[in-house]
């Protein structure tokens, strides 16, 4: 053994492993929801969920420290012909592991009151914290690994603490696991030409199974990422009992999984899991969802995510999409770029009046602080959902999404450039909100859904108005015309129509 804290030990590992997946099947033994679609298909929509329209996503973690390129730092630095590794041998030297980052990640800054109160300023109705990424080091107290924040240098439960600070500014607290991908995220080192770290046995329990089917390194082997891997019936086991952990310690409202579960040996795995978490929370007396991407589950049995992208038009199932405040990644790097708010801001609008729920990621600094631009957008939206909650939050989808310029629905496609013309509605009785995405210089908008037309738009307009104050308009055969002086709005304009 190596002497750290904690040491593993294999034997007592597989037990606990074996208890809890003993555990989950005398649960679904009982319990309402057992593990096959059709019994799943039938677990609803949370209320809550449906109502919230607006969530926080956190990326942070020992990737933070190196804060380079993106979060997929600790599996490019085993690849050649990648800037990741370049740097990292530039700076570190090719020895240096990854593990190493763990001891600097410390976060003597870290305040999640004060977190959770710029999140809560934001607008934002649930926060979903990364318990663990890719890289298999966990945010939470888990009794199935010691490479934890609570074992190793930082010695403290984010997940918990931020669970805490939620309730209390009364945020909703939900969660995402990506330990499906850590079977083989770290393979580089499996073929990188030289022994690092990684190839120890004293610390396979850190960069875990490293699979692969590549004898190449380099950017091309990469970039193939999971394609032709099959995950081991032992790490199958092994992903259902840490998931299994994670619902059972700290009770989130929603938990996330990211692509790679929806390869076809993990569905009786997934079923497991989704009629334990469901059977869990009826005995909490809660609602809880499960988000996934693809078609890792069936239709109905949970929320369909998609990973900054959007639908090409109205769902009639709510939805979610998430993406983030800087371009090229999820977590803090001094490389981001950052879209401004008023972009972010239209990107929320189209998902909302689609019958989405909009998630925005923000990376914190490894030392705990949030990132100065993190908070100044969330500064930004914060004002414009609190003038706009109305047809935020407290609206549902019009009968139809918008006008101009439609998606493509595909993930990795949120950087669609608006206009005045890309306009997207919302409703509640007696008012529709129509969302223009761009401000038009000239302050005067034409609305052609909501033209006079009695096939397509036969209520009667009582007035328009924007943050409250009045405005003029006009309604002809051919557009809703609606005059706003002044060229000061960056973020979208919206416009509360009221109706009889």
């Amino acid at each position: 053994m190596d002497g750290l804290p904690g040491a593993f030990d294999t034997e007592s590992y597989e037990k606990k492993i074996e208890a809890l997946l003993n555990e989950i099947d005398e649960v679904n033994a009982t319990g309402k929801y057992r593990p096959d679609w059709e019994s799943l298909s039938s677990h609803p929509v949370p209320e809550w969920y449906k109502n919230s329209r607006f969530g926080i996503f956190i990326h942070w973690g020992a990737y933070s420290v190196p804060a380079y390129l993106n979060e997929w730092y600790p599996r490019m630095m085993y690849y050649k012909g990648n800037p990741v590794y370049r740097h990292h041998v530039r700076k570190y030297g090719r020895q240096f592991p990854y593990r190493k980052f763990i001891d600097s990640f410390t976060a003597p800054e870290f305040d999640a009151d004060k977190w959770l109160e710029t999140i809560a300023a934001a607008g934002a109705q649930f926060v979903m914290p990364v318990a663990e990424h890719h890289d298999g080091y966990k945010l939470y107290d888990s009794d199935l690994s010691r490479w934890t924040t609570v074992k190793q240098a930082m010695r403290r439960d984010v997940l918990g603490e931020l669970k805490a600070s939620a309730e209390k500014h009364g945020i909703v607290f939900t969660t995402s696991s990506h330990r499906a991908e850590h079977f083989w995220f770290m393979n580089g080192a499996q073929t990188l030409g030289y022994r690092t770290e990684a190839n120890d046995s004293r610390y396979s329990d850190f960069y875990g199974p490293m699979a692969t089917v590549e004898k190449r390194n380099g950017l091309y082997a990469m970039l193939r990422g999971e394609r032709g891997i099959i995950p081991t019936e032992e790490w199958l086991k092994d992903w259902l009992a840490h998931s299994a952990e994670l619902v059972k310690k700290y009770r989130p409202k929603a938990l996330y999984f990211d692509w790679w579960v929806w390869i076809p040996e993990f569905r009786p795995y997934m079923k497991k899991f989704l009629a334990y978490y469901y059977n869990l929370a009826e005995v909490w007396g809660e609602q809880v969802a499960v988000e996934y991407k693809s078609d890792a589950l069936m239709y109905g049995a949970g929320i369909y995510d998609r990973e900054r992208g959007q639908l090409s038009g109205f769902s009639p199932s709510v939805w979610q999409s998430d993406t983030a405040t800087a371009k090229n990644a999820w977590c803090h790097c001094t490389t981001n770029r950052y879209k401004t708010a008023a972009e972010i801001a239209a990107v929320m609008a189209d998902v909302i009046s689609k019958n989405g729920v909009f998630v925005l990621n923000i990376g914190p600094y490894a030392d705990g602080r949030l990132h100065e631009k993190d908070m100044e957008i969330l500064t930004a939206l914060g004002k414009w959902t609190k003038q706009n909650a109305a047809a935020l939050f407290s609206s549902s989808p019009y009968k139809l999404f918008g006008e101009g310029r439609r998606h493509k629905a595909e993930s990795f496609g949120d950087s669609l450039k608006y206009t005045s013309r890309d306009i997207r509605y919302t409703y509640k009785p007696c008012h529709v909100y129509a969302f223009v995405l761009k401000p038009h210089s000239k302050g005067i908008y034409k609305l052609k859904s909501l033209r006079a037309d009695r096939d397509e738009f036969g209520f009667v307009i009582k007035g328009v108005s924007a943050n409250g104050q009045p405005l003029k308009w006009r309604q002809t055969s051919k557009a809703l015309i609606i005059e706003k002086p002044g060229t000061a709005d960056t973020m979208p304009v919206v416009f509360d129509i009221e109706i009889d």
